[in-house]
């Protein structure tokens, strides 16, 4: 599959449209559906459900030593639970004095590796490296949208809580300002790969020169109305920040919100079926080993979703 190459950088809207009355930096991206609401309600609903008869095995442990333990959290299971289930497992196994905490946190429907400390000391070199940039993470995306133009992209914008609490996509220029509430905007940047479109392979399997889109205004991608008009794109991401969900943000402004994701634009039915959380999956943690000091990489086996588009 074959795209042009795309170098984009969007400059500005006037300084007066950025910015209201109250001083405060205007979103670029658009508030919550009305619909997510009540999905939203009712995913959390089940997922509680969930969460409290969820339980591990030794199987489902992806890696595990003296300090370190990773697990690969399915969809709609929150991250306090997988937490408690790792407990009691190594309970189980006589390992009672341990001080677990989550090193690293997945949103609620998002799949894939979550990593868990066993003493504070490790905790806290960990969130050095978390807070430091120096742990490589990569997801894979199912999405739903218009075809990119590209195979590779580097996405920079500002991320920050709108008036109505909810996350938003803020332009570049606007990072360091303040926002309701006292805090400020701050920066965020992924990295994106095709890997396919409508099941068809991407051809550009090695990273080659990137395009690069610096946000300084709202998306030219409106949501497409026409299911026949949209296309089924799998992405993997790899973000350099860590904001709150800044992989499922960059994907609504680059017109391709993930399946699911009611919250930013994606679609929750699709060719007859219905999603009931949206399909992103944390696929891979690479960093320094906190006392060994030698590289370490915990994969997760991918979902179904993704083995299937991928025809795997």
């Amino acid at each position: 599959m074959t795209r042009m190459p795309l170098a984009v950088s969007l400059f500005s809207m006037a300084a007066e449209t950025l910015t209201p009355a109250n001083g405060y930096p205007v979103p670029l991206s658009p508030p919550l559906p009305a619909i997510s609401k009540t999905l939203e309600l009712n995913r959390a609903f089940t997922a509680s459900s969930k969460s409290s008869l969820f339980s591990l095995s030794k199987t489902d442990l992806l890696f595990e030593d003296e300090w370190l333990v990773a697990v690969n959290k399915p969809q709609g299971i929150y991250c306090e639970s997988v937490l408690s289930a790792v407990h009691k497992l190594l309970n189980d196994n006589g390992e009672q004095q341990l001080k677990l905490h989550l090193a690293n946190r997945l949103d609620r429907d998002t799949s894939g590796v979550t990593l868990i400390t066993k003493s504070h000391q490790v905790a806290a070199k960990l969130v050095q490296a978390f807070t430091q940039h120096t742990v490589n993470k990569s997801y894979i995306a199912f999405c739903v949208g218009t075809v990119p133009k590209w195979d590779n992209i580097v996405i920079k914008s500002g991320h920050g809580r709108s008036k109505h609490g909810a996350w938003r996509v803020y332009a570049t220029s606007d990072v360091g300002r303040s926002l309701p509430g006292g805090s400020i905007v701050k920066n965020m940047e992924t990295s994106f790969q095709v890997i396919s479109v409508n099941g068809v392979s991407s051809a550009s399997e090695k990273r080659e020169e990137e395009n690069a889109i610096v946000v300084e205004e709202k998306s030219s991608h409106a949501t497409c109305e026409c299911d026949l008009e949209k296309a089924e794109v799998l992405v993997r991401a790899c973000p350099s920040s860590g904001r709150t969900h800044q992989i499922r943000l960059h994907c609504q402004y680059l017109g391709i919100p993930i399946r699911g994701d009611v919250k930013y634009e994606g679609v929750h039915e699709w060719k007859g079926a219905r999603y009931e959380g949206h399909q992103l999956h944390a696929e891979s943690l690479a960093f320094e080993h906190p006392v060994k000091r030698g590289p370490l990489l915990i994969r997760a086996p991918l979902p179904l979703w993704a083995s299937q588009e991928l025809g795997l």
